[in-house]
């Protein structure tokens, strides 16, 4: 299962939803892939969801105050549109990611909004990228 990256139409925000994929013991999620979107509900409310969350909270904040920069071979460079988004954490929490095998799993959701984005516009190509590489690098560094 990937990141989903969806830009809110005619809005300078992105919504960002990341399913787990794989048990994580430190936070007591061990059973992650449920029949139900009911059963997920009991995950996103447990404590170690919530530490998870807060973690969450934390990396997000220093990635989106220092994004990681766009790769050397990224055509934006070409293009000269390196301008690097204000984005701010408009909202950070839990969801329940369906799954293609039919089961559902506990994910992060996450709205971005770049504060110097004209408003009644959708984020450009590069803010998007922007916000893919922040989604990837909190992946990263949660281990999730």
């Amino acid at each position: 299962m990937a990141i989903r990256i969806a830009p809110d139409k005619d809005q300078p925000s992105v919504a960002i939803e990341i399913p787990l994929e794989k048990p994580l013991p430190d936070y007591d999620l061990e059973q992650i892939e449920q029949p139900t979107p009911r059963d997920i509900d009991g995950l996103l409310v447990s404590q170690g969801f919530r530490d998870l969350g807060d973690d969450a909270r934390g990396v997000l904040t220093d990635l989106v105050a220092n994004p990681p920069p766009l790769p050397n071979h990224s055509h934006f460079l070409d293009l000269e549109l390196t301008t690097i988004p204000d984005f701010e954490i408009a909202q950070l929490t839990g969801a329940i990611c369906p799954s293609e095998d039919e089961v559902y799993r506990p994910g992060l959701w996450i709205v971005l909004n770049d504060r110097k984005a004209p408003g009644k516009h959708s984020l450009g190509e590069v803010a998007l990228e922007h916000a893919r590489l922040i989604a990837q690098e909190l992946v990263k560094r949660l281990g999730i």
